[in-house]
């Protein structure tokens, strides 16, 4: 593209008019999308790898309350409640105190909380709960402390007749 128009094909009406002052020609461009303003996925529909994780580092101490989506790795000290729609790990020498809901926790610190409705939940073998836990599945590791009560294996469904405490057969 010129930076100036040439004039000198012009008819002798345009000739004599400045080119500053003559209309450029009208050039339609098709719109680009752009990838900032491109449709993002709803976050429920967001594959766990796509889902971007926090990192709250050893030397750091954050009181609060972790709401959201996404996974979260603590290596350092929080106090407060952490609920979130993704992973949540505790790593060595990181403390967590409050309530956990996550899809997925596990815990090589130390968590002085309950543990509620996660669907998998590893204690690793430095890892101390404090605390209740309901999950789907629990792994427990060669060395991990817990004292509390551990819920798991049941997920939504109740326990047959003859588990339910006070219903055994009688003969």
């Amino acid at each position: 593209m010129a930076l100036w128009k040439d004039n000198s094909s012009g008819t002798a009406a345009t000739k004599d008019i400045p080119a500053a002052l003559t209309p450029e020609p009208t050039v339609t461009r098709e719109p680009v999308p752009h990838a900032d303003l491109a449709p993002q996925p709803a976050r429920s529909s967001m594959s766990r790898r796509e889902m971007k994780e926090s990192v709250i580092a050893a030397e750091i101490t954050i009181s609060g309350k972790i709401d959201g989506a996404g996974h979260v790795r603590i290596a350092g000290r929080f106090e407060g409640d952490v609920n979130i729609k993704g992973d949540l790990t505790i790593e060595p020498g990181a403390t967590l105190h409050g309530g956990i809901r996550a899809e997925s926790v596990a815990v090589a610190g130390a968590v002085e909380g309950n543990i509620e409705n996660a669907r998998t939940v590893e204690l690793l073998s430095t890892g101390v709960l404090e605390g209740d836990l309901k999950a789907g599945t629990l792994t427990v590791a060669a060395g991990s402390r817990m004292r509390g009560h551990a819920e798991f294996g049941w997920g939504d469904e109740t326990p047959p007749p003859e588990h339910r405490k006070g219903q055994g057969k009688s003969s």
